[in-house]
């Protein structure tokens, strides 16, 4: 299938502020695209794309005082199929695990794993390993949580998501990473496009979507808490060990998001003229959610 991708984001600062943006498909997708990717800018100004040690691609600019539009836009080529899923997916040993995975079982930021340690063995401790556990925690989650934009709070864990019992798809990500981390699984957050393609059109707006990834056999494996179904459609952006590695804006100073509206919308075919155009306020967004009042 073929999707076109994009978001426009409307910050405000009161002085220059370094910024670093990260909405770019990662580098492991860079062969499925079929547009180039345009940045606009407006004021237009210099703005660099520099690559880290994960793939994770970041934009870079310094935005000057007052509001400024960054919009992001091309379209790419995307599986028909939905997820991998292989019940018979063994847990890897720890004594066996790869070197590099061994930081995703630490706790990190957003995934407070020792508030939930002695809860996720007593609840999964009888669960068979591999990946019918991860399964079982993602069913859990799912079960557990309600999804709630009204329930977003910037420093909230995955403890306070369980007390809460509502949250959003990052929130949901959380939870389950720190459950696999707990119970000795190696779990990494991972954020990109993933809008209705492949079901049925909601009334939530499309957003920057989380999901995350288990490691077990000799591999990591997509899973997801908030939808808990196989889907189609998902562009990776980054990975990290939670959304404090990889937030879509970061800014080195204070700032205002005034406005936020993402695109991830499937197309026919390509056609010239409606590829990786940029996105100018003239053109309607899939969504727009607005962060003010």
């Amino acid at each position: 299938m073929h999707l076109r991708l994009g978001c426009q984001l409307d910050l405000c600062c009161e002085v220059p502020t370094p910024v670093l943006a990260l909405v770019h498909p990662h580098t492991s997708l860079l062969a499925d695209l079929l547009a180039p990717e345009v940045v606009q800018l407006m004021p237009d100004r210099t703005i660099e794309v520099l690559t880290d040690q994960a793939g994770n691609r970041w934009c870079r600019l310094m935005v000057p005082s007052g509001l400024t539009r960054f919009s992001f836009a091309t379209t790419m080529r995307c599986p028909d199929h939905t997820d991998p899923v292989l019940p018979s997916a063994p847990e890897c040993p720890i004594q066996a695990l790869p070197i590099d995975t061994y930081r995703y079982l630490n706790a990190s930021p957003y995934c407070d794993t020792e508030s939930l340690m002695a809860m996720a063995w007593e609840t999964f401790d009888a669960t068979p390993r591999g990946w019918p556990l991860v399964q079982a925690i993602c069913d859990w989650v799912h079960g557990q949580i309600r999804f709630d934009y009204e329930a977003v709070r910037p420093q909230k864990t995955a403890s306070h998501t369980l007390a809460d019992r509502a949250g959003v798809c990052r929130d949901f990500a959380h939870l389950a990473i720190s459950l696999c981390r707990c119970l000795n699984i190696p779990a990494r957050y991972c954020t990109g496009y993933l809008g209705y393609t492949g079901i049925p059109v909601g009334e939530a707006p499309v957003d920057f979507s989380a999901w995350f990834e288990a490691f077990l056999g000799d591999r990591w494996y997509v899973f997801d808490a908030r939808h808990n179904i196989p889907r189609c459609g998902r562009v990776l952006i980054a990975r990290g060990r939670d959304a404090a590695d990889v937030p879509f804006l970061r800014s080195f100073g204070e700032h205002r998001l005034v406005n936020l509206a993402v695109i991830t919308e499937q197309i026919t075919a390509p056609t010239r003229g409606s590829l990786g155009e940029p996105i100018s306020s003239a053109e309607p967004m899939l969504s727009s959610q607005s962060l003010v009042a």
